[in-house]
């Protein structure tokens, strides 16, 4: 049997209701192979998450598709992404957007992730190690966040930086079980305006996360 594609993989998105055309071909440009441990490039246009370093994992490609298009981008926005992993995720804001901060816990998959998009001729993503609920204050407000770990609420931090009208997605949970949530900045305050999905995400750490 044939392994899957790069069409393969296309394909899996838009069955799981994916409509988004630009986010389609950025999922079609950016190789996820090339995001991935070497030794599971293999598997890596099967729609499923796959294991990085410090018992992390990719997130479920369709999944990331659903949380970067209910962010509704134009082309004009600044992202800030929480957990960059090995930054295929980080490539396609990158298409979608104007400008993407991406904060990372642990320094070796930073560094790997910065590689990455080196490789790939990412400029207008910058990778910064740290705490991911602080956010990065220096270069808000943030016209979208997406956070790719779980927590049962939004850190206060993340909230503060959310332009007005900006859109949040955070799956909200204790983390292996919870709901994927889009919330929207109306009036300075954060707004839940839809449940995207149910999912599986590792746990949010930090100051305003779980404590390692």
């Amino acid at each position: 049997m044939a392994r899957p594609t790069q069409e393969d993989l296309v394909a899996a998105i838009v069955a799981a209701g994916i409509r988004d055309a630009r986010l389609a071909a950025a999922i079609r440009e950016v190789p996820r192979a090339a995001f991935v441990p070497s030794v599971l490039a293999g598997e890596a246009y099967v729609d499923a998450p796959l294991p990085i370093a410090h018992d992390q994992v990719t997130t479920q490609p369709s999944l990331v598709a659903r949380m970067v298009e209910a962010l509704a981008f134009g082309g004009s926005e600044t992202v800030l992404e929480v957990g960059t992993g090995l930054g295929w995720q980080t490539a396609l804001l990158a298409r979608l957007a104007a400008a993407v901060w991406s904060v990372e816990r642990w320094p070796e998959l930073a560094d790997a992730a910065r590689a990455n998009l080196d490789r790939h001729g990412v400029e207008n993503a910058e990778v910064v190690v740290g705490d991911g609920t602080l956010g990065l204050p220096e270069h808000a407000p943030y016209d979208a966040i997406i956070v790719s770990a779980a927590f049962p609420s939004v850190p206060p931090p993340l909230a503060a930086q959310l332009a007005a009208g900006g859109r949040l997605v955070q799956p909200i949970g204790p983390g292996g079980a919870e709901d994927v949530i889009l919330f929207e900045n109306v009036d300075g305050r954060l707004v839940r305006r839809a449940a995207l999905t149910r999912a599986h995400f590792v746990r949010l750490h930090g100051r305003h996360g779980f404590r390692p």
